[in-house]
């Protein structure tokens, strides 16, 4: 007859049983705090915040995600903001409120006409007659500001300064030349010119370019453009030119839209003084809309400016021209006005 085994060992066994359970247990929790279950890692955010993604018929590797980021070679940024390193496309500029509770062209005009006709800041020495060895004087009142506080009384002395003019077959050059005479590395763009590029004498250059709003569409080949027109900031590119000291612009209506463009890439911001002759008597290219809301988008271009930092320091109403504001005798408007800005940020 077998002998029975004793009560004590099938305790002491199943008492191990549960010790090793209750270890192994243990060992688990004790794993999973120090070493918690691997995700799919996402890659940093780059600078440009793009992801590209890869061809369709690409090898995929089972259970993994495969992204490509385009960096920016640019840094930083606001948080909460734009991806790092990006400006924020601007398409439209912000109109400014209405002058009056219900649009009206007489608020509108009577407004825009103050704030053109009023200067912001004022300019002790306007005229280049005030630079030494220079006498000549100009036939129009293209003004730019010599004041000491700002810097393009000591780039003309320096000789470090740089002039953009853009025109449209005007045979006025007398400003062009007398800030070339003065040192200032002069550039005049004008799409009737003959030749692509001429140089007459150490500092004035030519360029038989039209500057425009926008680049040309690359689906219509170049012989079939009019002319060769480009962005300024396209030009600045090309040119290898940071900053501009005058911007000069007699370009026959075409100014508000070029102006727009500035604003909206903020190529006003490498510009220090604009001297501008602005059209009224009609809405300018590509300007639609009825007439207070035409006035009302000349104001609000302005008003961007300001707030940019640029000051209205001269301003000059043609009496030569016909005197009407949007083909209206009203208001006792100038077809035309020759407005010149600092900008107060510049060094």
């Amino acid at each position: 007859m077998p002998k029975e085994r004793p009560l004590w060992r099938g305790a002491a066994f199943r008492l191990c049983v549960l010790s090793a359970a209750l270890l192994l247990c243990l060992q688990l929790a004790v794993r999973r705090s120090w070493c918690p279950e691997e995700r799919p890692r996402l890659p940093a955010v780059p600078a440009s915040g793009r992801a590209v993604p890869q061809p369709r018929d690409a090898a995929v590797v089972p259970g993994r995600r495969r992204v490509t980021y385009v960096r920016s070679g640019r840094r930083g940024g606001r948080p909460g903001c734009c991806p790092p390193g990006r400006k924020t496309v601007r398409w439209h500029i912000e109109l400014q409120p209405w002058a009056s509770p219900t649009p009206s062209l007489n608020y509108e005009a009577l407004r825009f006409l103050k704030y053109i006709s009023t200067s912001q800041i004022s300019c002790e020495h306007m005229n280049l007659s005030s630079l030494r060895g220079n006498s000549e004087a100009m036939k129009r009142p293209w003004s730019v500001c010599l004041d000491e506080r700002f810097s393009l009384i000591h780039r003309l002395r320096n000789k470090q300064c740089r002039l953009y003019s853009l025109g449209l077959g005007n045979n006025d050059n007398q400003f062009e030349i007398s800030m070339a005479n003065s040192g200032c590395e002069v550039h005049r763009f004008d799409p009737s010119i003959k030749s692509a590029h001429i140089q007459e004498g150490q500092h004035l250059w030519y360029h038989r370019l039209s500057v425009d709003w926008r680049d040309p569409n690359p689906a219509i080949a170049a012989h079939k453009l009019h002319s060769n027109t480009k962005k300024l900031g396209t030009i600045l590119n090309e040119f290898g030119h940071q900053k501009i000291d005058v911007l000069k612009a007699d370009v026959e209506s075409a100014e508000w839209k070029i102006l727009e463009n500035l604003i909206l890439e903020d190529v006003v911001e490498q510009i220090g003084q604009l001297v501008f002759e602005v059209h009224i008597h009609w809405p300018g290219f590509e300007v639609s809309g009825n007439d207070s809301t035409v006035v009302r988008y000349w104001y609000s271009l302005l008003r961007e400016l300001e707030l940019k930092d640029f000051r209205l320091f001269h301003t000059y109403k043609d009496l030569s021209k016909p005197q009407m504001l949007l083909k209206k005798e009203a208001f006792n408007a100038s077809s035309c006005y020759t407005l010149s800005w600092v900008n107060t940020r510049w060094k």
